[in-house]
């Protein structure tokens, strides 16, 4: 009888801290979509000069032509949508590299990324852009739009699904991030598979702490232009 009541007893106490844990994350969730739309709002009223800087210097010589860079990536629920970008390479970048059997190869195998210093495609203007982590402004638009948060993994091309396979439900439970704890682990400078498992860390620890902990060190590498190319 007695066994029985214990077993009772454990069985409610894991019941009332399921409804506890659950009731924390939708609050965590619902005040970081609060926090997304706070920042990025106030973010993009205080960087519409550069906004309009960047602009401009798109009328002129290489860089002449559309001022943003859109691309589908893989975001939460399996949902694409098209991230934004100031764009940083030549008209046609992707259909480029794509047509460059052997640069595409070595991108595939490089952890879908070149060496600045070997890319054709990239501008003067897009390696400055780059840099200074400037290209990624616009993505603001897309944590307004709810498709991004400001802190979660980065967004993937459908190509790239194959290095979370160990875990894939839970790389896309969750809204891919602006920054995230890869960047501060090194951003560019590591890959596959360590960034797949910075992301499941990320994903396993999430809250309001960690959040705010990336935020800041995102500010600090940025500042440094630390691992961006």
């Amino acid at each position: 009888m007695e066994e029985q009541l214990t077993e009772n007893s454990e069985v409610i106490n894991n019941i009332e801290q399921t409804l506890i844990n659950k009731k924390n994350r939708k609050s965590y969730f619902f005040f970081k979509r609060f926090i997304d739309l706070s920042i990025a709002i106030i973010a993009l009223l205080i960087t519409i000069p550069v906004f309009l800087c960047i602009s401009i210097a798109y009328m002129f010589g290489e860089n002449k032509g559309p001022v943003f860079f859109k691309q589908l990536r893989v975001g939460k629920d399996g949902k694409e949508f098209y991230m934004y970008k100031f764009r940083s390479m030549i008209i046609n970048a992707e259909q480029i590299l794509r047509e460059n059997k052997g640069l595409y190869q070595k991108y595939l195998a490089n952890n879908y990324k070149l060496e600045p210093d070997e890319d054709p495609r990239i501008t003067n203007l897009g390696r400055f852009l780059r840099k200074t982590s400037l290209d990624e402004l616009p993505q603001l638009l897309n944590v307004i739009k709810g498709e991004m948060s400001l802190v979660g993994p980065r967004p993937v091309i459908g190509e790239e699904l194959q290095e979370y396979a160990e875990r894939l439900p839970d790389f896309l439970s969750v809204k891919p991030g602006v920054t995230g704890y890869w960047q501060i682990c090194g951003r560019s400078e590591v890959g596959y598979p360590e960034r797949a498992h910075l992301e499941f860390y990320y994903i396993d620890n999430q809250g309001i702490k960690m959040d705010s902990n990336v935020i800041l060190k995102t500010i600090i590498l940025v500042v440094s232009r630390k691992g961006a190319y």
